[in-house]
């Protein structure tokens, strides 16, 4: 199995989950040139971010090339318990992906 791209923890406390993620991702706007050959280097960013948990949609958020290189994300919400499964994916302006599932503590 191949290391996911994503750390994703997320911890209740008085009911209220809070979530952080850290992506590792290279995120170029496509406006940088590289220093060595002067050329541009091509536009590589996450398009769409999605947290998912007990069937709902709990975070979903567009990006562009505008957000820094391996972005963080945290956000908070209610109605998790501890040991329900939380999963996060991403998708970018190349096609690729990459999700990861884990359990809330």
């Amino acid at each position: 199995m191949a290391k996911s791209s994503i750390k994703l923890r997320a911890k209740v406390k008085d009911d209220v989950v809070e979530v952080k993620a850290l992506i590792k991702h290279p995120m170029e706007s496509g406006n940088r040139k590289d220093k060595k050959t002067g050329e541009a280097i091509p536009a590589h960013f996450i398009t769409e971010v999605v947290c998912e948990h007990g069937g709902k949609t709990r975070l979903s958020a567009s990006l562009s090339g505008g957000v820094s290189k391996n972005p963080y994300v945290s956000f908070k919400f209610k109605g998790g318990a501890s040991g329900d499964p939380i999963t996060m994916n991403w998708k970018d302006n190349k096609g690729k992906s990459d999700s990861v599932e884990s359990k809330i503590k």
